[in-house]
């Protein structure tokens, strides 16, 4: 039930239920539909982790799709900065859309820094019980700054980035989220094998 701040705006609209259900396309499809959330600092690897584990699982004949931080900005997302209200908003959108895709059966893997813990728990309460699986891509902050392929924590630290996570914003770490890769300690396999480890564990993937 909606509570009466996250009513929709609009009136006269009614809930359509499918004829196909979420469990209908998992038998069909041989696996859960989940969402798998990589949180962590910018630099820490949640893209580079992600994509090499959906080609893992594409091998395995697994539908699975990337949902990008970066990418999701050049589109969906391309009215929103980086104020505390617009990463909230930014976050809020995606997990919609996240959550659409678990519905379908999908195993969608979101890569966002989403920095505040109260927005990723907005996130999961979306989902029921194993569907929303936060993966925390844990890597020290000196790690990410001496990656910094993009030049981007050089910037900030010159003041010409505003609001940047972990240097003039602040990143919440996750309390208890099911699934700690440390990259900065990790390979990148390693790393993909305790994600394709968890997922068989849990019964997400046969």
């Amino acid at each position: 039930m909606m509570t009466q701040e996250s009513a929709p705006k609009s009136q006269n609209i009614v809930w359509h239920q499918h004829n196909i259900t979420k469990e209908d396309r998992e038998k069909k499809f041989g696996q859960k539909g989940v969402i798998l959330w990589y949180t962590g600092l910018s630099g820490s690897g949640k893209s580079t982790l992600a994509n090499r584990v959906e080609q893992i699982l594409f091998e395995r004949g697994i539908r699975t799709y990337i949902l990008d931080g970066d990418n999701i900005r050049h589109g969906l997302n391309k009215d929103l900065g980086f104020s505390p209200q617009d990463r909230e908003e930014n976050i809020r959108r995606i997990g919609q859309v996240a959550h659409l895709f678990a519905q379908a059966g999908v195993i969608v893997m979101t890569a966002f820094i989403s920095p505040y813990k109260k927005d990723r728990d907005q996130v999961r309460s979306l989902a029921a019980r194993g569907e929303f699986l936060e993966i925390y891509v844990k890597c020290a902050l000196e790690a990410c700054e001496a990656r910094d392929t993009k030049g981007l924590y050089k910037k900030a630290r010159a003041g010409q980035i505003p609001e940047f996570t972990g240097i003039s914003a602040p990143y919440e770490e996750p309390e208890k989220p099911e699934l700690t890769v440390e990259t900065d300690k990790e390979n990148l396999d390693q790393s993909a094998a305790k994600v394709i480890s968890y997922l068989e564990s849990k019964g997400i993937l046969k």
